[in-house]
């Protein structure tokens, strides 16, 4: 099982300690464009964290570009964590995500 994530976001550190995982850190190891892409047929707008410090910090211009640049430029605006396990997809940490992944 891998988790993709932030090494210094704390829901991605909980869920690696739960699960034993590897946390891939997407700001160290970019993702690629493949990657994006499969990340984005599962969650679509759900991957973007609109929310985010970066979200805030774009200008509208940037706001409005494709969303997989955007992903690829700031690996920060992926939600977090994306738990990928033998092919399956999950995004979150919530107990539901963990019940799938350890049940």
């Amino acid at each position: 099982m891998k988790i993709y994530g932030l090494k210094t976001c704390d829901t991605c550190r909980k869920a690696v300690k739960t699960s034993g995982a590897e946390l891939v850190d997407v700001r160290e190891n970019p993702l690629t464009r493949g990657q994006l892409e499969k990340f984005w047929a599962a969650f679509g707008e759900a991957l973007i964290n609109r929310k985010s410090t970066t979200w805030r910090g774009l200008s509208e211009a940037e706001r409005a570009g494709e969303s997989l640049d955007l992903l690829a430029a700031h690996p920060t605006l992926m939600k977090r964590p994306v738990v990928e396990k033998d092919g399956r997809l999950w995004l979150g940490w919530g107990a539901e995500v963990q019940a799938e992944v350890q049940g």
